[in-house]
């Protein structure tokens, strides 16, 4: 058999943090670099290489899994002076972005990393916090085939499912369109259970109605679990971040979907209100 791949992770946070976990209990050597200190700390006993830059923990790794915020941090971390990550990494090395961006912006950072040799997957997540803890994640990859399949032993790590989209960018497009309907589902439901509190309705017991039945779904089941009222309001700004990405990939695309930007907006903002009108649900299952 062949020997795993070197594997390095930057950006430790909520969501990055047990997926490297996950990646080093899987086997594979870590190697992890992050700006604070603090983010390191969290590792704890995580068996992993810490390095004081970029570059040198590029040097020694086949593979780099970077799941930070914006395209703009993972394009500093590439093309960081003689600390960027594209200073060390080999020819034929893979970087992975697990955040989530647009798909025009993957494929101009795609092409940066062409230019030296390395190959670039976009692979956003979908299921959050809770899902990369129970390492029950969905990864959707965007790039060169078999790129994504030197990479789905690590996803393995930390995922379910990982699903191959085709081309560079067609991962972020995957995942811009789950968020938005996830955003709009929640509108759906917002509407619902403010016609229910008019009618007289338990708004509780009807969400719980709801979710045992036909109109069960995944916005519904994350009320109480992901979204309540320590995370909601969180959660509501980067709802309204993803809207805005979803619009400009609407719009790069030449496709009208203002109608649809319009609503998910509105879901994204009705969020905590949402949360404040279902009391019992929002409490049942906070995140732990």
């Amino acid at each position: 058999m062949a020997p795993l791949p070197a594997v390095g992770f930057i950006g430790l946070g909520d969501q990055g943090l047990p997926m490297a976990t996950a990646i080093a209990e899987a086997g594979f050597a870590l190697h992890v670099w992050a700006r604070r200190p603090a983010s390191l700390e969290r590792l704890g006993d995580t068996p992993a290489t810490i390095h004081a830059t970029p570059a040198a923990l590029a040097v020694v790794c086949d593979i780099v899994a970077v799941c930070v915020s914006t395209d703009e941090d993972l394009l500093q971390l590439l093309s960081h002076g003689t600390d960027g990550l594209l200073v060390g990494l080999h020819p034929g090395a893979i970087v992975v972005n697990h955040g989530t961006g647009t798909p025009s912006s993957s494929q101009q950072l795609g092409e940066l990393c062409a230019a030296t040799g390395v190959l670039y997957v976009d692979a956003p997540v979908s299921g959050g916090r809770p899902a990369a803890q129970a390492r029950s994640l969905t990864v959707l990859a965007g790039g060169d085939d078999a790129a994504v399949d030197r990479c789905r032993p690590v996803f393995a790590a930390f995922a379910t499912n990982a699903v191959a989209m085709g081309p560079i960018g067609t991962g972020q497009m995957a995942k811009l369109f789950n968020n938005a309907l996830l955003i709009l589902n929640q509108a759906a439901i917002a509407e619902v259970v403010r016609l229910a509190v008019s009618t007289g309705t338990d708004p509780d017991r009807l969400v719980e109605a709801l979710r045992l039945g036909s109109a069960g779904s995944r916005a519904l089941s994350l009320l109480g679990e992901m979204v309540h009222p320590g995370t909601v309001a969180h959660l509501s700004a980067v709802e309204d971040l993803d809207v805005d990405l979803f619009a400009t990939a609407m719009r790069e695309a030449g496709v009208d979907a203002d109608d649809v930007v319009a609503w998910a907006h509105a879901g994204a903002h009705g969020l905590p209100a949402l949360v404040e009108s279902l009391p019992r649900t929002a409490a049942a299952k906070p995140l732990r």
